[in-house]
């Protein structure tokens, strides 16, 4: 009912160990909804509805959702487990999955504005290694430069490794995602209070609220995510190199003439360049680290919380970084395409470029590029590319 209505809880996203669960952030949710014989409008917590920040009691009686009393053993069951850290995680990976694929497509639209080789992709070369995501990466690459007319025109044999091995960086990032999907998929279908009832009336006591299978999960996810981000970024300063980009205008300026007078994309490469850095910090493991609490009887935790919350920064960052990559890339096409008209993109990476270009036309001068990059990024937000 919450959820339909939109009460939504405030809760602290710091203070939690992800280990005897989420019990700080479950605790003011369970405020909201749940309530006492006293019902004490300051002892409700606090949520937003309809824009307002409100008492939960408040909010709740103008949503027209009764609180709840609550029985024997279900306080601890609402706040007990790692279920805040499994849901971080959950949109986490939900993300991932989106931008694991954009980033295939960014980065064969990538390719083409560089007249780059198709022969990486050949799809016996990632046969015979036989790693599943590199295979899957390789032939969605593949088949959204399908049909272009700008890849195999430069005369070089091989790319650099951020075109050619594209298909090794971002394949281990979807086996990673497949790996850390389940368990976070089976961590939201599990029981994770303590103790847990079982009939006809056994309680016992264990430690599944422990959250290290997400703290290390997420762990692993940083990572690799935040590797799909640093690939990404290494394109971007390929394609604003005037000594790498294959007689493209340096910092892809609108015409040879105006480099040095105009800065063109150094700066959104820059910003690319600052998340990756931040990444790199943010993706240092989490569920290495642990401090005791509660009188020395927690003396390990698994600081679970911490590294989900890292790893959906590195989510956004990246998002970001993909949105720089693929706005230089189309503005690099379309340079590309000046000298040589008679020359087409690929089936898919064709149908990626209008759709950028429908939203965000060519601008010739030097202007405030992080208005158009936002576009870009609201494009990857509501999935239209």
């Amino acid at each position: 009912a919450m959820l339909n209505k939109g009460v939504t809880p405030l809760v602290p996203e710091q203070g939690s160990l992800g280990s005897s669960g989420d019990l700080g952030p479950l605790s003011h949710m369970a405020l909201v909804f749940s309530t006492d014989q006293a019902d004490l409008e300051e002892e409700s917590g606090w949520a937003e509805y309809k824009g307002q920040v409100l008492r939960g009691k408040n909010a709740m009686q103008k949503a027209g959702i009764e609180r709840l009393i609550l029985g024997p053993k279900e306080g601890l069951a609402i706040n007990n487990g790692a279920t805040f850290s499994a849901a971080i995680g959950a949109l986490a990976v939900f993300d991932g999955l989106y931008l694991y694929g954009l980033a295939n497509r960014s980065a064969a639209l990538t390719i083409e504005a560089l007249e780059g080789c198709s022969y990486a992709f050949d799809d016996r070369i990632h046969a015979v290694r036989g790693q599943l995501g590199q295979i899957e990466a390789a032939e969605q690459i593949r088949n959204t430069f399908t049909g272009s007319t700008f890849v195999d025109t430069s005369g070089r044999v091989q790319d650099a490794y951020s075109l050619r091995c594209a298909p090794q960086v971002h394949g281990i990032v979807s086996d990673t995602l497949q790996f850390v999907r389940r368990i976070i998929e089976r961590e939201l279908n599990a029981v994770t209070d303590n103790p847990i009832l079982f009939a006809p009336a056994e309680a016992i006591s264990g430690g599944n609220f422990h959250g290290e299978p997400i703290g290390m999960a997420m762990d692993y996810l940083g990572i690799a995510i935040s590797e799909l981000g640093a690939i990404s970024e290494r394109r971007t300063f390929r394609l604003t190199d005037g000594t790498l980009n294959g007689g493209l205008p340096p910092m892809l300026v609108d015409h040879p003439e105006a480099a040095g007078l105009n800065s063109g994309l150094m700066m959104p490469q820059y910003s690319a360049a600052a998340l990756v850095l931040e990444n790199q910090t943010l993706a240092q493991p989490d569920s290495v680290h642990s401090l005791p609490t509660s009188a020395n009887q927690e003396d390990h935790n698994a600081n679970a919380m911490t590294a989900a919350r890292h790893t959906r920064t590195v989510v956004e960052n990246v998002r970001q970084i993909l949105a720089i990559e693929l706005y230089t890339a189309a503005r690099a096409v379309d340079l590309r395409k000046r000298q040589f008209p008679e020359k087409h993109l690929g089936n898919g990476s064709s149908i990626l470029h209008q759709d950028i270009r429908a939203s965000i036309p060519y601008q010739a001068g030097d202007a405030l590029w992080g208005a158009e990059i936002d576009q870009v990024l609201d494009l990857i937000q509501k999935r239209v590319l």
